[in-house]
Parts: C-alpha cells; sequence; structure tokens
C-alpha cells in the first residue's frame, strides 16, 4: 500500500461492517468487463481493481442467465416483517396478562395451603 492511500483509510474500525451491495446495472456492466477480458491476468486484475472476488461473478452470470434482471437486485436480508395486526397485539398482551394472573393465583394457593398445615400461623391461642 502506497502513503497516499493509506493516507486516505480510516483507521478507527467500525463496530459492525456494513454489507456491500451492488446494483443490478453494476454488476451487468462488470459482466459485460469481465467477459472482455482476453488476456491472461485481466479478470484478475479487474477483480482486485473492484475489490470482489470470483464468486461474485460466478454467482451474477447464474443470476442473468435465470433471465431475471431483478434477481440482480439486492434483496433485504433476515425476516420479513410481519403485517401489523392489532387483534393479534392485543390478543398477545391478553396472554401474557392472564399469565401473570395464573402464576399469582398459584404462588397465593401455595401460601394459603402452608398457613393451613401450620399452626402458628393461625394466631395466638
Amino acid at each position: 500500500m502506497t502513503e497516499e492511500n493509506h493516507s486516505h483509510t480510516n483507521p478507527e474500525v467500525l463496530e459492525k461492517p456494513s454489507r456491500r451491495r451492488f446494483t443490478a446495472g453494476y454488476k451487468l456492466r462488470l459482466l459485460d468487463e469481465a467477459e472482455r477480458c482476453a488476456g491472461q491476468g485481466q479478470i484478475g486484475e479487474l477483480l482486485r481493481r473492484e475489490g470482489l472476488y470470483s464468486s461474485h461473478l460466478t454467482s451474477w452470470r447464474r443470476q442473468r442467465e435465470a433471465g431475471a434482471l431483478d434477481a440482480l437486485e439486492p434483496k433485504p436480508r433476515g425476516r420479513k416483517p410481519k403485517a401489523s395486526n392489532p387483534a393479534a397485539k392485543e390478543l398477545e398482551r391478553l396472554r401474557r396478562e392472564n399469565q401473570g394472573l395464573r402464576e399469582r393465583l398459584r404462588k397465593a394457593q401455595t401460601i394459603i395451603e402452608f398457613q393451613k398445615k401450620y399452626p402458628r400461623s393461625w394466631g395466638s391461642p
């Protein structure tokens, strides 16, 4: 790394690195450029210049051959957001409240059973 490049890099390490996202146009442009590479080592040079791996080109080619340009657009990762349903939220709240009340009832019944069995808890004779 030259001194010029090193002076422009940010030495601070991010807490969580962000995932790179590539547009369909960028992917198609790079695939076209990679297919025009005729000389030995030109594809490797292209990959190094763009900071990519050969697996990127492989998966992008598969996506292109599938015939779906929209498949080249990045898809959001993770679970799909659930549709907001006020009735379902209320039902869940009531279930939690019911569970809490059942637990309180169980504890109260345990205390009452103990008081029945333990004579000192009856008060002074």
